[in-house]
């Protein structure tokens, strides 16, 4: 099994965690939305798969496959949680590529570890995991092939920081495809994504005791950006082209940026 590694050092602490749904904040620095993914990587797994009904791993094949990796590819998954793109990724690059995944919670980095030594392929063998931060990534100029990130970029305080560094650690003509909750236009899509969380994903998570930290997500969802927001986001960064495509029935949305 691959080491795994920290390669920068953890952010402790945290807002103390709201009481009452009355009182809930959104989730502002990454030292808040580290030590949240933190709480929740225990059941993480889990309650992807009963909130999607299974389809995320539909739109995770999706996203991987938009990314345009191919055998013998070195690439990278920012904000990789448990590693469930890196594996997908590995199955792609094969035994003679390389899957660098990344994040800041060194609990769902663990997780991943821990799954990784329970699997038999080989090309998962390629995986390295590395705790680190997305808007500051410790890699070189044009390293890899591909990249993706799953549910990650709504996540981070400096979204344009992180694509700035996608931009830098990508080779010239390869793609980032990033999967995330789509923030709709319609009127008709965001009420029923809101009724949604509020009547199915927060009282599933209080089954878990992770109810404050699940009426984070619309919080999140509402202040991230439109598919056309990202794609003059991703241009502004630098890419050369940039499409965003929305799925899941138009709850789910996935950008695909070529360096």
């Amino acid at each position: 099994m691959a080491a795994l590694q920290f390669a920068l050092p953890s952010i402790a602490g945290g807002r103390r965690r709201p009481e009452s749904r009355s009182i809930v904040r959104p989730v502002r620095c990454a030292a808040d939305r580290q030590a949240l993914f933190n709480r929740i990587a225990p059941v993480y797994d889990n309650l992807n798969d009963l909130f999607s009904l299974g389809r995320h791993r539909v739109w995770k094949r999706m996203t991987v496959n938009w990314s345009g990796v191919k055998e013998g590819d070195t690439v990278l998954d920012v904000c990789c949680g448990s590693g469930d793109l890196a594996f997908l990724l590995s199955e792609k690059v094969g035994i003679s590529g390389k899957v660098i995944a990344l994040d800041f919670s060194k609990e769902q980095l663990q997780i991943a570890a821990n799954r990784q030594s329970e699997r038999s392929k080989a090309c998962y063998k390629n995986i390295e995991w590395i705790e680190g931060d997305a808007v500051n990534l410790p890699f070189s100029r044009s390293s890899f092939d591909a990249a993706t990130i799953g549910y990650g970029l709504r996540n981070i305080v400096d979204r344009r920081k992180a694509m700035e560094e996608m931009y830098k650690v990508l080779k010239p003509g390869s793609k980032v495809s990033i999967l995330d909750f789509n923030k709709s236009t319609s009127s008709l899509n965001s009420s029923i994504q809101d009724w949604m969380i509020d009547y199915i994903v927060v009282p599933i998570a209080s089954g878990y005791g992770l109810a404050n930290e699940y009426h984070y997500l619309k919080n999140s969802i509402k202040e991230y950006l439109t598919g056309n927001e990202l794609e003059k986001l991703a241009a502004e960064t630098g890419f050369s082209e940039a499409k965003f495509y929305e799925i899941g029935a138009g709850f789910m949305g996935n950008l695909v940026a070529t360096r």
